[in-house]
């Protein structure tokens, strides 16, 4: 199962679209607010969370397997991984994760 975040607000990735993510994200800036967005991914031999900067930090003592590692190369290569990410840069992340 995937879940996403935004703010206080947490939904399955498959109930979620996203105009769903553009307006959760757009709302925020347009008020002000820094954005924290957390993906929670548990299937398979994935039990991880990924936050953006934003977001209170949350760490783990022991090294990601390859498989996560995967996934974390990802979340950067969508630059979710800085604060000026975009909704567009989370839809992509999250199409390509959807079917691990």
């Amino acid at each position: 199962m995937i879940r996403v975040r935004i703010g206080d607000v947490e939904s399955e990735l498959r109930s979620i679209n996203d105009s769903w993510i553009n307006q959760q994200i757009n709302c925020r800036r347009t008020d002000g607010q820094n954005v924290c967005v957390r993906v929670f991914i548990q299937q398979n031999n994935l039990n991880m969370i990924l936050s953006t900067p934003s977001c209170p930090t949350e760490s783990s003592d022991r090294r990601p397997t390859k498989h996560e590692q995967e996934i974390f190369d990802y979340w950067e290569k969508y630059g979710l991984n800085k604060g000026q990410f975009t909704s567009g840069d989370l839809i992509a992340f999250l199409k390509k994760v959807k079917n691990i």
